[in-house]
């Protein structure tokens, strides 16, 4: 589906190409000016025209359909002015806020991490948070089970950005431009691992994710259910979710090593 934004950047263009040449006709006809000259100020003009028409503005999707979506998420984030945190953060300038960074709000260790990896929410990682919480950040406190509908999504998002500082100077960060394909092929899952080749694999995990279970700093990943594992994995492996040591170590993995480690970790006491 053709967002509004890419449907005003070709109708922009085409405006472009018309003001192009009955204007350089014009010039050249009637008063004789330059082509380079007449074509420089018709450029000009036309993008003038285009960054400051609010039907061209970086619309993502529709802001009025979005506040309808809206409803959903109000009964624990609030917006708009004196918006205050509740059971979720208030969403007031979400858009370039890093993540988990909102003051006198408990956080996840999860998503508290990712801001200091210095994860940003743009609409790229929005979209993705919001198409699926759990894959994105396993232990978000977010109980929503996610929104299917891209465009739903982009609608969503759109009301949102109203309520950032600079809204009209928000890029449009298209969710394709990262995979967001983090469904794992049921024949992945159904990979039985071999927990002893997990034990002689698992070395570069236990040196930052420790055996005893402890969940501080850095997640324990020890009674793992194996499945849950394995989501994880792949979704590190197709940079769905934006962590790049996890990227770089899932993407060294196979298949089958993934699943023997998800077999081991499962199986391990503290």
């Amino acid at each position: 589906m053709q967002r509004p934004f890419a449907i005003a950047q070709h109708y922009c263009l085409l405006c472009m190409h018309l003001y192009m040449i009955v204007i350089e006709w014009i010039g050249l006809a009637v008063y004789g000016v330059p082509m380079n000259w007449i074509r420089n100020a018709a450029i000009g003009l036309t993008v003038a025209i285009c960054a400051t028409t609010p039907s061209f503005s970086n619309e993502i999707g529709n802001a009025e359909d979005g506040e309808k979506l809206w409803t959903e998420c109000k009964s624990c984030h609030a917006i708009g002015k004196g918006a205050k945190n509740r059971v979720g953060p208030h969403l007031n300038g979400i858009f370039g806020r890093r993540a988990g960074s909102e003051e006198d709000f408990n956080y996840s260790k999860g998503l508290a991490r990712m801001g200091k990896d210095g994860l940003m929410w743009e609409f790229d990682l929005l979209d993705r948070y919001i198409e699926n919480p759990k894959a994105f950040a396993s232990d978000t406190r977010m109980s929503y089970r996610g929104l299917k509908d891209e465009q739903k999504r982009a609608d969503l998002l759109a009301f949102l950005r109203r309520y950032s500082d600079n809204p009209g100077d928000i890029p449009e960060a298209a969710p394709t431009v990262a995979g967001t394909d983090h469904d794992v092929d049921p024949a992945i899952l159904a990979i039985q691992g071999d927990p002893e080749y997990g034990e002689y694999l698992s070395s570069e995990c236990t040196t930052c994710h420790q055996l005893t279970g402890d969940n501080e700093g850095i997640p324990g990943i020890i009674g793992w259910p194996a499945e849950d594992f394995v989501i994880a994995m792949h979704a590190y492996k197709d940079k769905f979710r934006p962590h790049p040591v996890m990227q770089m170590m899932a993407g060294r993995l196979s298949n089958d090593e993934i699943a023997a480690l998800a077999a081991y970790f499962e199986e391990v006491d503290p």
